[in-house]
């Protein structure tokens, strides 16, 4: 599995976790990043409004021939972005259980501020051993 990045965003837009998990990307600065999660979120919300289907979550996969951006958005409005190779398949899976380790490691972690940056290195090391490209 080939993972470049991870991003989640508060139900405000705002970022609260970015890490990448691939040595050749281009570095972004943090406020590239802010920036970008502030667009998503935007873009996001957009899409949700103008789609033809009734109760269209907005805006889930975005494909070019570099990557492949899925969105994963939960009930609370907190949304994981997973960016990956072209053609890896199961990103929604790979969404889901980013999702389950954020409720297992970050929820349920009692010094968590809600909406608030996530640092918790229970979290950090899950995901990694989870993402990280085996050699």
């Amino acid at each position: 599995m080939v993972i470049l990045s991870v991003m989640i965003l508060n139900k405000a837009g705002g970022l609260i976790y970015q890490r990448d998990f691939h040595e050749g990307l281009h570095k972004l600065s943090s406020n590239d990043f802010l920036v970008l999660a502030g667009t998503f979120h935007g873009v996001h919300a957009i899409t949700s409004r103008i789609s033809p289907v009734h109760g269209s979550g907005g805006l889930e996969v975005l494909e070019s021939e570099n990557f492949r951006m899925q969105c994963f958005q939960t009930l609370t409005g907190t949304k994981f972005l997973i960016f990956a190779e072209p053609h890896q398949p199961n990103i929604d899976v790979i969404c889901r259980r980013v999702y389950e380790l954020y409720a297992d490691y970050v929820m349920k972690n009692p010094f968590y501020q809600i909406e608030m940056p996530i640092r918790c290195e229970a979290f950090d090391r899950h995901l990694m051993a989870y993402l990280k490209p085996k050699q």
